[in-house]
């Protein structure tokens, strides 16, 4: 009878206690710096960005955020390596198209289920991407591009670091167009290939076109935003060009492990929405050509759903295939 009573009490004493000890951990989040993994090199976009977030999220959590670049197999490395992180919140994906959509859809055997390798946190924002290709190249305009790889088909070739990217360009080019392409792990390099004339065309972000564009090594023919951007106001949008092939939206957002749990990831959700509200954080990332937002957890994960069911549905209406 005793020995019924003192395990009733223990019992007694952890469910009261239970709450209390999730609440303690949720409001004491974090007591140590947090890991920020990206999956492109140093130099681009995507890391550009990341750690202008990062700087700005350590200040809002009093906590110090390091980004960690792990580039290759198309971001799957780092999204795994976050994948299997330990769910209390110190380690996060910056996760895009590529690793997040790409891989699981065009890979014929997925690295993972992108719904449940991962806990969704927040939307970062949109990334602008322009049509570029060096100034010695004889095109000033989409059209011009197109006719000089229709007239000697295989003599041109493009570049990508990512899968938004390189769909967009499929769009672009169509299936009557061979064009080679070639995939790095970041836009510096392959800007850096067609600076010096090796690479031919590339859809590349906002943080390297307006600067090469403004010194006349580079010509921007269009882009994928669904307005002019400000960092090049006479390039023309898609739309003006008639170029409603042109369907792809590069995005980022941030992701946790999978069972992370629900405290943990609304208040970082909360924290990554107000750092992207920050001034000097907005500042920052307008000069990088970049949207940022956020999004509340559910909201996050609809829209996620939502690009990963549109980007499915591009590539299968357009046949695409990916070696």
């Amino acid at each position: 009878m005793q020995r019924r009573k003192l395990a009733a009490l223990v019992a007694g004493a952890a469910l009261a206690l239970a709450p209390c000890t999730s609440a303690w951990s949720a409001d004491t989040f974090p007591s140590k710096p947090l890991r920020l993994i990206v999956g492109f090199a140093p130099g681009g976009g995507a890391d550009a960005l990341t750690r202008i977030i990062a700087e700005g999220l350590s200040k809002q959590l009093g906590q110090q955020v390091v980004v960690e670049n792990r580039p290759g197999a198309d971001g799957v490395l780092a999204a795994q390596a976050v994948s299997a992180a330990n769910p209390d919140g110190y380690t996060l994906l910056m996760g895009t198209n590529t690793a997040m959509v790409a891989a699981p859809t065009l890979r014929p055997k997925p690295p993972y289920d992108p719904f449940k390798a991962f806990t969704p946190i927040s939307s970062a924002g949109q990334f602008s991407m322009f049509l570029v290709v060096p100034s010695s190249l004889p095109a000033k305009s989409v059209n011009e591009l197109l006719a000089l790889v229709a007239a000697k088909p295989g003599d041109y070739n493009s570049a990508s670091s990512n899968s938004a990217s390189e769909l967009a360009m499929l769009q672009l080019l169509g299936e009557q167009r061979k064009v080679v392409n070639a995939r790095y792990k970041g836009d510096m390099q392959a800007m850096t290939d067609l600076l010096g004339g090796q690479i031919h065309m590339m859809f590349t972000t906002g943080t390297l076109a307006p600067n090469f564009v403004k010194e006349g090594r580079i010509r921007a023919l269009v882009t994928l935003q669904p307005q002019r951007s400000a960092l090049l106001p006479d390039v023309p949008t898609g739309s003006e060009l008639g170029l409603g092939k042109l369907t792809i939206t590069p995005w980022a957002g941030f992701f946790g492990p999978p069972g992370l749990p629900k405290a943990i990831t609304d208040k970082l959700s909360q924290e990554l929405q107000n750092t992207l509200k920050r001034p000097e954080v907005h500042a920052q990332l307008v000069q990088q050509g970049f949207e940022g937002y956020g999004m509340s957890p559910a909201k996050f994960a609809e829209f996620f759903r939502t690009q990963y069911d549109a980007f499915g549905a591009t590539v299968r209406e357009h046949n695409v295939k990916f070696d």
